[in-house]
């Protein structure tokens, strides 16, 4: 999925992206304040195989920013999450060492939002009017 949240596809004939979880759809928003391209789990890695040389495992990273050629992951709090995604990660980065990929964690995302006024229903509202 190309482009930026559904947010802000409304009118238009693009798909509506199907987040996986809140995180991720937090984080679209702070991209899509920005104007960041992005495209959400466009690639999967695989990062193991069976003795016939299929997949068993794969990693499929949650958004991929074109413009800083950068993959990047965003996780929950569930720490049981958190350390399995940091386990695929550094796994990814051996098997595929030109590729970069980075871990966003939930409190990141949070602090973000917080910072920048985007916690809120809408982007762009100043806070008062978000809370009416």
């Amino acid at each position: 999925m190309t482009g930026s949240s559904p947010g802000s596809q409304r009118g238009t004939s693009a798909p509506v992206v199907r987040f996986a979880h809140e995180s991720e759809r937090r984080f679209a928003r702070i991209l899509d304040f920005y104007g960041v391209e992005w495209e959400y789990e466009p690639v999967e890695f695989a990062l193991e195989w069976d003795r016939d040389g299929r997949p068993t495992t794969a990693f499929r990273p949650d958004f991929w920013l074109p413009q800083p050629g950068l993959f990047v992951e965003v996780t929950t709090l569930n720490q049981r999450l958190v350390t399995k995604k940091n386990g695929k990660i550094r796994r990814m980065t051996r098997l595929y060492p030109e590729v970069r990929v980075t871990i966003l964690y939930q409190r990141d995302t949070l602090a973000l939002l917080a910072k920048y006024g985007l916690a809120g229903g809408g982007l762009g509202q100043p806070l008062a009017a978000r809370s009416a």
